[in-house]
């Protein structure tokens, strides 16, 4: 898993936001808001997690139980899955 090249985080208003830049443009011309989690699991990605090892981290940053982390982190892949930015 590892994010497609041309897809950034930025702010806007203060609010962490995945947009594309480039070539990656032409074919999403969206964006997606994340919210402080989202923004935590997206730096960790940029480090090279892989599933597992973000589930972990936020079994370690937050006081969940595993199957919630787990939930969260298959939630946030498929998000990011389905309009292409990560592979």
């Amino acid at each position: 898993m590892k994010i497609r090249e041309g897809f950034v985080l930025r702010k806007m208003g203060g609010q962490p936001i995945i947009v594309s830049v480039g070539a990656a443009s032409k074919v999403f011309n969206g964006m997606i808001k994340l919210n402080e989690t989202g923004e935590f699991l997206w730096n960790k990605m940029m480090e090279g997690a892989d599933e597992e090892a973000l589930i972990q981290a936020l079994l370690e940053k937050y006081e969940v139980s595993e199957e919630l982390a787990k939930q969260d982190v298959s939630h946030f892949i498929e998000t990011l899955r389905q309009p292409g930015i990560i592979e």
